[in-house]
């Protein structure tokens, strides 16, 4: 519970710190766009992406086995509806 309590005093503490990175990525991103060029650079795209690549690796087998499972209540449901 200490380290709950640590890390959003971290949080708390860098906050203002953060959001100065948002408005300066921000302000890139509209500067790019009155150039004409994209607005989005690929930087930012590895960004977004790299953590639900992380996820998905970690949870793989959960995930596959979570869809075995709706596959199979669906085949399940299906062979019900035939009984009745």
């Amino acid at each position: 519970m200490r380290h709950k309590l640590y890390l959003l005093g971290l949080f708390i503490l860098f906050a203002q710190d953060l959001s100065a990175q948002c408005a300066m990525c921000k302000a890139v991103a509209e500067e790019q766009a009155a150039e004409g060029e994209s607005t989005i650079n690929t930087g930012i795209l590895y960004i977004m992406v790299i953590p639900y690549i992380i996820l998905f690796v970690v949870f793989r087998k959960k995930v596959f086995g979570f869809l075995k499972e709706l596959k199979m209540a669906g085949v399940a449901h299906k062979g019900e509806k035939d009984l009745i």
